[in-house]
């Protein structure tokens, strides 16, 4: 048999030859434009990735609220509170402070107040006590009021027999003031506003450390009221630890809770700044009048001084500025930024 190939098969092995070679390229064509979907090549744009639904959790409901205030007392909050009796000055500032003005149905009497808006809301307690008939015929879902006797226990055990929520609050302290701030503003609904004023007082708190810093420590009497003996914050009161906390070296009765001195110890403690906080019975020029006092130090320089220590020392946001104005009393040469006066008790009188 001839070994060469005919014209037809020929011409059929170019054609099966080529078919082949056809479909060989299409393979490798498919091939490659699947590998190259696949490995797309590098991007020079940064791309930034996108959070899936379980990186942010849906936020707990506020209420209802079970919280636990500063007797210890349980606390059930079925719903954010629409009526609220505040029944001390720094609970009434802090409600104010979060914007809660118009929910504040009745609030403690306030010789001195840091916000002129609250005076259109009725007193519900005075200094003789609370008026629990008329706290009631307010119907409150919620009832803010002191420990500690600032408001009469047997007014918030009656409050609560008639199952009225009450949040007793008192700290004697920055640290639980600032938790007392904290629990009130998840009371109401308003932890990230509460928070806010938490920051600001610890802010101010912090500045003036900063100030202070290179300053020395005068010796400082703070008279809280001259009548009947001479009155002055105990070693474990608020006003005592922010005299440090704005480098004076305070003096105090020496025991926790008592608030009365001799006069001997006055003068024996020679103190280099007097602040006065009874200037509505006392004024700067009365001091030197007393026998024996001109020989102190703050008397011979001029550095007797009026403060309203009540409102410096309010459990609210007023403590930011109480801060600041008690570091410029005891430091008038300090600089603060944010410093402003806290009025006198006699300067907030009305003629």
């Amino acid at each position: 048999m001839d070994a060469r190939l005919s014209p037809d098969r020929t011409r059929r092995t170019h054609r099966t030859r080529g078919l082949a070679a056809t479909l060989l390229l299409a393979v490798i064509t498919v091939v490659s434009g699947c590998s190259a979907a696949a490995t797309p090549p590098p991007s020079l744009v940064p791309t930034t990735p996108v959070p899936s639904a379980a990186a942010t959790p849906t936020p707990a409901p506020a209420f209802p609220a079970a919280l636990t205030d500063d007797d210890g007392t349980a606390v059930t909050l079925k719903a954010e509170p629409q009526k609220i009796i505040t029944m001390t000055p720094g609970a009434t500032d802090t409600l104010f402070a979060l914007g809660l003005g118009s929910r504040v149905v009745g609030k403690s009497e306030d010789i001195a107040p840091t916000n002129p808006s609250v005076g259109s809301v009725p007193n519900v307690v005075t200094y003789q006590g609370a008026d629990v008939e008329k706290i009631v015929a307010l119907t409150p879902d919620l009832v803010i009021a002191g420990g500690h006797n600032l408001n009469r226990p047997d007014d918030i055990a009656k409050l609560r027999s008639l199952h009225i929520p009450v949040l007793v609050i008192y700290a004697s302290d920055l640290k639980g003031i600032l938790a007392d701030i904290t629990l009130v503003g998840r009371a109401v609904g308003r932890p990230a506003g509460a928070a806010t004023i938490v920051a600001d007082i610890q802010g101010a708190f912090a500045e003036v450390k900063a100030a202070a810093a290179s300053a020395t420590s005068p010796r400082v009497y703070a008279e809280l009221d001259a009548s009947g003996g001479y009155w002055l914050p105990a070693p474990d009161d608020l006003l005592t630890d922010m005299i440090r906390a704005a480098k004076g070296d305070p003096l105090t009765s020496g025991t926790p809770g008592v608030y009365q001195i001799d006069q001997e110890k006055i003068l024996a403690f020679d103190p280099q700044v007097i602040l006065l906080s009874d200037t509505y019975a006392v004024s700067v020029g009365d001091v030197a009048k007393r026998a024996g006092w001109s020989v102190i130090s703050a008397v011979k320089t001029g550095d007797v001084r009026p403060i309203d220590a009540s409102t410096a020392t309010r459990p609210g946001p007023s403590l930011a500025a109480g801060i600041r104005a008690l570091a410029v009393a005891i430091h008038p040469g300090l600089v603060l930024p944010n410093a402003t006066s806290v009025p006198s008790a006699a300067d907030s009188t009305t003629p």
